[in-house]
């Protein structure tokens, strides 16, 4: 049940996307019954976890590093999954009515799903390197979901600061985690919880913590970081209605309880987090008071909310946590309310400006009743849900924790951020539902469809009911989630409304009359002014975030940039070399290089002979390139060669067939590309060649070379000698063929041993083709390299429409091969192909080498008969190839799971085939078959990009394009 809570929202997002547009009905009804199918498997999970049980579900992933993926659930990650999936099943039925018919609305539901699976990843995440991926995963969904009506400035802008500020966070908390993990000795989230004394007296521990809070504060928009959270208000309501009440900005809370018995108690944890709570729940009340837009009011008010829950866990305090936690669950039933009747107010209006609105209550009777009852909920009115956990945060905050000027101010900040709570909901109500018929609005108000107004209705009843008798309706579920948090230590704690006279309960009077006499005064200046505090525009969050960027972003990188970097190649290549030099020479420096003797034996001739010719076709490649670039490519192949016979030479076969192949490929590819590069022009105003003659920059450079060769000459020698009696490859030789199916030690070490780092290359390579594709798609080669005679003849010779071109008239006629020999060669290197593919589990060869191999049949297509010949008799869809070949990779693994064994496990069977006889079967064959399809693909990909952009298009074509005023084909 947990592994399918967890999938279904990510495989309901993506069949969401391929549903028809047209206003969006079946999206809704499918995202609703994914949501509905979710709050219904958490709902059958309490039973299981209401009396302090928990529940895990674990998939073998790297067990030898305890990184496995774990699914757990306990009574606190039960609330928040409850609240994820019963939210966000109310939001999709909110949305059905919200969106508008025009817009792509199975885009916005695929996304909204995708949100919802990372959200439940987080609070189901067993082990804490699972839950920052989950982590980060939310961070991009909440970018597309803020961005999600891209054509407006304002939700570009507010999307690219979210993603900024938390992606950054989100950053610096998988780095606290990881040590974390690091101090614990697992990554366990069951081994964490238990191993709080040893990571609070750890030395690391301050850093831990620092880098962790980074995380959940940006996440849950805490001072300083809190104002990103009102510029994502240009989302969709129901986006914020989701995000901004019940689950993105919770992330951080989620984080900060989860954690607790772990990180609090200390004096780090009470500063850092108090004086971060503090002042971001008075200034985020501060703040909400001034606002003219609706959801710019509840933003700010979320804020402030989020501020009491961190101060709350700030205490340290087992009664305050269980505050924190009963505030929590409060706080997003009503915030996610007064989010949605904002969003009706502005649908049904037009407008969310406060200062155009008034007296809607006659209009709209039934939606200003449910939001005026949510308002009080959120100012802590007696009798409904915010009340309780209001007085709950006053009674810890006027309880002793430490002597000092923090724990002494907390009351009083308290209080009067609880005014100014009273405040800003009177405004809210008031401004919007009494006072003079309203004026010139885009339109005529109404009462929404009920079905839109429902989930409002559901959630106010639970303010309500919770409100009223608590003990009863919320009770069980928050000693569930308690329990489950705080363990021995949970606290002895009463969810009565009525706890006689005290002082918490003055501290609400004080809040209540305060709040209604604030109000009264300022009420005039409100209605009129400028969006925005006074005192504190100009210090307003978004200016000071643009600052930055443009600091970082353009003085900072531009004079990077003009000091390290240059628009010439060579210099760039020379520092990256030389950053490589440095990387591997400091290890040998600090840890010592004591290479052992070795005795020299008698040389081959005929091998010195091999290197001989290999140096000079080096040099030769070297010199050349100053003066002919053709030359030095072709002498560049020749040291090609030489390196794939020293390979055979030296008892590599696989080796020396995948750099023979690549060899091939790689050349032709570069010949493809040499027409683009500019030609050799020697700016005088280039500091690098002022300071440095051409002799000296040729000698430094080769100095440079020889360093490194000789570098990896000594590292290579030190290895050969060192005397280890027990090395890794006896490892692979020995369980080569018992524990992996096959002979050939270099195929079954990639496919199976280390087929987790095969399947991150190869993913790697996808996103390199897609990269060099999606960069030369419009490119055009400058047009001087066209005037040669010559080579405008062997131009026309690809151009299909040109009237100089006769019938079968192709590029290889200019290189004097018949192009029937090569078009023949298909077959054959297809056969060449499967030969080289099936053998390289026992003998050299594999799906790398056959992918290549076949990637050179199409080459020579190309060749023979041009591009528009190749594409129409061939089907060619490299972008299938490749995602079918990382998903069959991806299956591969997957599989393995399913029979109970880690992830890329392989398995090896002999078959018994009639005739044949038995036969070995492996199914890393099956991955191998994913990396030759992915290969073939990414380089078929690349090829396309590189010969249409070095093929003109025809005259007419160009001359068409040119008379429409349209880019050059």
């Amino acid at each position: 049940m947990l592994l399918i809570l967890s999938l279904a929202p990510f495989a309901g997002s993506l069949a969401a996307i391929f549903l028809p547009s047209d206003k969006g009905t079946a999206a809704a009804w499918f995202s609703g019954a994914v949501a509905l199918l979710c709050q219904l498997l958490v709902a059958g999970l309490y039973p299981l976890v209401a009396s302090g049980g928990v529940l895990r579900y674990d998939l073998q992933w790297l067990p030898e590093l305890g990184l496995n993926i774990t699914l757990r659930m306990d009574g606190f990650a039960w609330m928040f999954a409850s609240i994820i999936t019963a939210i966000g099943l109310l939001v999709v039925v909110y949305a059905r009515y919200y969106m508008s018919a025009s817009d792509p609305v199975p885009r916005f539901f695929s996304m909204f799903l995708a949100f919802m699976g990372a959200m439940l990843g987080i609070v189901l995440s067993g082990n804490i390197i699972q839950l920052a991926v989950f982590w980060e995963l939310t961070s991009i969904t909440s970018f597309l979901l803020i961005g999600y009506w891209h054509h407006n400035a304002q939700a570009r802008d507010g999307a690219r600061m979210a993603l900024t500020i938390t992606g950054t966070g989100g950053l610096c908390m998988f780095v606290g985690l990881i040590l974390m993990g690091h101090i614990v000795g697992s990554y366990d989230l069951d081994a964490v919880l238990s191993s709080g004394n040893v990571i609070r007296e750890h030395p690391l521990y301050t850093t831990v913590l620092i880098l962790i809070l980074l995380g959940a504060l940006t996440k849950s928009a805490q001072f300083p970081f809190h104002f990103w959270l009102p510029h994502a208000m240009a989302a969709p309501t129901p986006v914020s209605a989701y995000l901004h009440s019940a689950t993105l900005v919770k992330a951080g809370v989620f984080l900060l309880i989860r954690l607790w018995p772990v990180l609090a108690g200390t004096d780090a944890w009470f500063w850092i987090v108090g004086c971060a709570g503090l002042t971001t729940l008075l200034l985020g009340a501060y703040f909400a008071i001034f606002q003219q837009d609706l959801k710019g009011l509840l933003a700010y008010s979320t804020i402030s909310h989020l501020g009491l829950i961190t101060v709350l866990l700030s205490l340290g305090s087992p009664l305050a946590a269980v505050a924190a936690i009963f505030h929590t669950m409060n706080h997003a039933t009503f915030k996610a309310s007064l989010f949605m009747a904002a969003g009706i107010i502005d649908h049904e209006t037009g407008t969310r400006d406060m200062r155009k609105l008034s007296g809607l209550f006659r209009y709209m009777p039934f939606t200003a009743t449910l939001a005026m009852v949510a308002s009080a909920a959120m100012a802590g009115v007696p009798l409904l849900n915010g009340f309780l956990s209001k007085e709950m945060f006053f009674a810890e905050a006027i309880e002793t924790h430490r002597y000092n000027i923090l724990d002494t101010i907390t009351p009083y900040v308290a209080t009067l951020a609880s005014m100014f709570a009273v405040t800003y909901s009177l405004r809210f109500i008031y401004s919007v539902f009494f006072g003079p018929p309203p004026k010139d609005l885009p339109k005529i108000p109404h009462e929404p469809p009920h079905w839109m107004r429902a989930p409002i209705e559901f959630l106010v009843l639970a303010c309500l009911v919770v409100g009223v008798i608590p003990a009863f309706t919320i009770g069980p579920f928050l000693h569930a989630a308690v329990q489950s948090v705080l363990g021995d230590s949970t606290p002895v704690y009463s969810l009565a409304v009525w706890h006689g006279w005290n002082l918490p309960l003055a501290m609400s009077l004080v809040a209540l009359i305060g709040g209604v006499v604030l109000f009264l005064l300022m009420k005039s200046y409100l209605a009129t002014s400028i969006e925005g505090p006074p005192f504190f525009r100009r210090l307003e969050g978004q200016r000071i975030f643009e600052r930055v960027l443009v600091t970082l972003s353009w003085k900072w990188a531009r004079w990077l940039e003009r000091t390290a970097s240059s628009r010439r190649l060579q210099p760039q290549m020379r520092i990256l070399v030389f950053i490589a030099f440095v990387a591997g020479t400091l290890p040998l420096l600090l840890q010592g290089f004591k290479p052992s003797a070795m005795a020299l034996r008698s040389v081959d001739p005929a091998f010195a002979l091999l290197w001989i010719i290999g140096i000079i076709c080096a040099v030769g490649a070297a010199y050349q390139a100053k003066f002919h670039r053709l030359a030095a490519l072709v002498l560049l192949g020749g040291a090609g060669l030489v390196t794939c016979i020293t390979f055979v030479w030296l008892s590599a076969p696989d080796l020396a067939v995948t750099q023979l192949l690549v060899e091939i490929v790689t050349t032709v590819l570069i010949l493809l590309g040499l027409r683009w590069l500019p030609k050799r022009i020697e700016d005088p105003n280039d500091p690098e060649l002022m300071n440095f003659p051409v002799r000296l920059r040729r000698l430094r450079d080769l100095a440079l070379a020889l360093a490194c060769g000789v570098g990896m000459m000594l590292v290579s020698y030190t290895m050969m000698t060192r005397n280890i009696p027990d090395t890794i490859s006896s490892y692979f030789l020995e369980r080569a063929y018992s524990e992996g199916g096959g002979t050939n030690v270099v195929n079954v070490i990639l496919v199976d041993f280390r087929g987790f780092d095969t399947l991150g290359e190869i993913a790697v390579l996808c996103i390199v083709a897609l990269t060099v594709f999606s960069l030369l798609r419009r490119f055009r080669p400058a047009t001087e390299s066209l005037e040669k005679p010559e080579q405008q003849k062997i131009q026309n010779a690809f151009d299909d429409d040109h009237p100089d071109r006769k019938k079968g008239d192709s590029i290889a006629e200019y290189l004097l091969i018949p192009s029937v020999i090569m078009r023949w060669m298909f077959p054959v290197i297809g056969m060449l192909t499967a030969f080289l593919f099936f053998r390289g589990h026992d003998l050299p060869g594999g799906g790398f080498a056959a992918g290549i191999a076949m990637s050179i049949a199409f080459i020579l297509q190309y060749m023979a008969g041009g591009t528009r010949w190749v594409e129409e008799r061939l089907r060619i869809h490299p972008l299938r190839w490749m995602s079918i070949g990382l998903l069959v990779a991806m299956a591969t693994g997957l599989g393995s799971w399913l029979f109970g064994y880690p992830f890329l496990t392989s398995h090896m069977q002999y078959a018994n085939l009639p005739l044949i006889g038995k036969i070995p079967l492996a199914t890393a064959i099956l991955f191998d078959l994913g990396v030759f399809s992915l290969v073939l693909g990414a380089t078929v990909l690349i090829l396309i990009a590189l010969a249409h952009q070095s093929v003109r298009a025809p005259r007419a074509q160009v001359k068409a394009a040119r008379m429409a005023g349209k880019e050059t084909p």
